[in-house]
């Protein structure tokens, strides 16, 4: 049932039965939390438990990962139904979404988290092409309709690195199939983060999204800068880091 409830973007304090919160976590800004590529609003699982126990209202978004069109639009939607206004959280590909998505007015300010940030009309391909082919790449599979999904011994090894070995598995098997065309999407001509306050969370130890880089999308923005030590999927490593970084931005917008 909680499964179900946050595929239609209803928030978690509801879908485990907390109620709607007290006035003061009504007054506060709600956090929508945006999931990235083979993932979806699960991942933030332990993040969302901590943030709900600081008295905060939290909803995980569930992005259909068919095009950057399709999930920006999908987190306008969540973002339009809230009662007031938000702190905008992006994991991975999530930060192309929230990038784009979070010049929506109710968004105060902006949290990524080992996440992609594109300058104006950038995507995630033409950040990628300055580089070499990551290792990684050459792992995933792609079926013949054009989605996505890793296989999941170099899943492991690569993209949930560092976590147990049961949790690779459950992640493995119920990864979120990713269209390959995810990746061309470009954002508008104003990027989120250069007008609106912004928040980095660096996994020093990630293997997907090097630490090097994250680096330099969060000197780009002017982001105040976490770091934690875990690799790619770190809200799931070091939650309580990942929830600590959200609620000083929660903090920081009231």
């Amino acid at each position: 049932m909680t499964r179900f409830l946050l595929r239609w973007g209803l928030p978690l304090f509801a879908a485990i039965g907390l109620g709607t919160g007290s006035a003061a976590a009504q007054d506060r800004p709600t956090v929508v939390l945006v999931h990235g590529a083979w993932a979806d609003g699960s991942c933030w699982s332990e993040v969302a438990g901590h943030r709900i126990d600081a008295g905060l209202n939290v909803v995980a978004v569930q992005n259909p990962l068919s095009s950057l069109e399709a999930d920006v639009a999908t987190v306008r939607r969540v973002i339009d139904d809230q009662a007031g206004d938000v702190v905008l959280v992006g994991h991975s590909y999530g930060g192309v979404v929230i990038s784009e998505a979070g010049n929506h007015h109710k968004v105060r300010s902006l949290v990524y988290v080992a996440a992609f940030a594109p300058g104006p009309n950038q995507s995630v391909n033409a950040i990628l092409s300055a580089f070499p082919q990551p290792e990684w790449f050459s792992s995933l599979h792609a079926d013949a309709q054009g989605w996505v999904t890793w296989p999941a011994e170099p899943m492991a090894r690569w993209f949930s690195a560092g976590l147990p070995a049961r949790q690779q598995a459950v992640l493995a098997a119920t990864q979120h199939p990713t269209f390959f065309g995810v990746n061309d999407g470009a954002i508008g001509a104003t990027a989120a983060w250069s007008v609106k306050p912004t928040h980095y969370v660096v996994a020093d130890g990630d293997q997907i999204i090097p630490a090097q880089l994250q680096t330099h999308f969060a000197t780009t923005m002017t982001a105040t800068v976490t770091h934690a030590d875990g690799g790619h999927l770190i809200m799931l490593a070091q939650p309580r880091v990942v929830a600590d970084a959200i609620l000083a931005a929660v903090e920081a917008a009231d």
